[in-house]
């Protein structure tokens, strides 16, 4: 298959998820759900809405016209996660429209994968020689995988011989000058909640000035209270909440998330961390501390170099590279 055939058959995926109608979307909800709680249909419909972005015709020609052509086939192992939908459809996409083979492993917690590579294959039939979907990935000639601190260092010593992208652990934070009005903390608040903080660019901690007031934070995000009704988040809620009262740790509580001052990045699931800074000069070294843990940094319309605008955290671009480790490049290197 030429570039070009490839592109086409990924933008007739794209616009395949675009039409979907109202029955079959239940039918993925029901599918996803039923192999994942965390699964919501709103979230799947985030997920499904954001990957049909990535496969807009002209948007898949300006992003791949910057790479060479790869001087021959490789059979790449994918080891995907399962944390939110589809969250392994952008390697798949890189390693086939690169032009090489993918030996798939794919995650218990995500059943959505298969459904688009079949609909990948009924669209175009050649890629079902190019897809295999393993347990073991053994035969793999380079490897991409994403998990735990912990599984990356066994991917790192099994896969040490071969050319490979290991990622681990990463979140994301917000900074606040605290002269955001309230519609705009409002959008920050779909990169707190939205997947219900577990993915890798879901804001995990906020930077905020010394005397930071958090009442209108906290009022702006009242629209997204909803999410205590889920049983899970609700569980790990009244969790994280008793573990604060017990350590008399001193925290604010909106009834769906709690806050609570910490120097650490990564919070648990319920619970969004805060920090102070002094000035300019302090946040940005706070920042800095965290910076190979952090997979992305939010600011109002982005005025905090290189971050992206509240609410488009997880809306990112088909360029928008985990771990900041361009895959495409990688790929074509092989």
């Amino acid at each position: 298959m030429t570039l070009e055939t490839r592109i086409n058959a990924f933008s007739v995926l794209g616009n395949r998820i675009k039409a979907l109608s109202k029955i079959e979307r239940e039918q993925i909800y029901e599918r996803a759900g039923l192999t994942n709680a965390w699964f919501t249909p709103v979230s799947v419909q985030s997920a499904l809405d954001g990957i049909a972005l990535f496969l807009d015709k002209a948007t898949l020609q300006t992003w791949t016209a910057s790479y060479p052509v790869c001087p021959s086939e490789k059979l790449v192992g994918i080891a995907m996660a399962g944390n939110i939908p589809l969250v392994g459809f952008h390697d798949l996409l890189c390693v086939l429209i690169s032009g090489h083979k993918a030996l798939v492993k794919l995650s218990s917690q995500d059943a959505l994968i298969e459904v688009l590579i079949k609909w990948l294959i009924e669209i175009e039939p050649r890629f079902a020689e190019k897809i295999i979907i393993e347990d073991r990935l053994n035969a793999a000639e380079a490897m991409i995988a994403t998990g735990s601190d912990n599984t990356s260092r066994y991917f790192e010593y099994y896969f040490r011989s071969r050319p490979h992208i290991i990622r681990k652990n990463r979140s994301s934070c917000a900074v606040l000058m605290g002269e955001e009005p309230s519609e705009v903390l409002t959008e920050l608040g779909k990169d707190v909640f939205t997947y219900f903080g577990l993915g890798c660019r879901n804001v995990a901690k906020v930077f905020v000035p010394e005397e930071y007031d958090f009442t209108k934070l906290l009022d702006s995000w009242a629209v997204y209270g909803e999410i205590i009704h889920h049983h899970k988040y609700a569980n790990n809620y009244d969790y994280q909440k008793s573990i604060l009262l017990v350590n008399q740790t001193p925290f604010l509580d909106s009834g769906f998330v709690l806050l609570t001052e910490s120097a650490n990045l990564v919070s648990p699931i319920s619970v969004l961390f805060f920090e102070r800074y002094v000035d300019q000069v302090d946040l940005q070294q706070k920042i800095q501390s965290h910076t190979d843990k952090l997979q992305c940094v939010v600011s109002a319309n982005g005025w905090y170099p290189n971050s992206v605008a509240f609410g488009k955290a997880q809306q990112p671009e088909v360029w928008d590279y985990a771990d900041n480790v361009d895959t495409m490049k990688f790929l074509a290197a092989l």
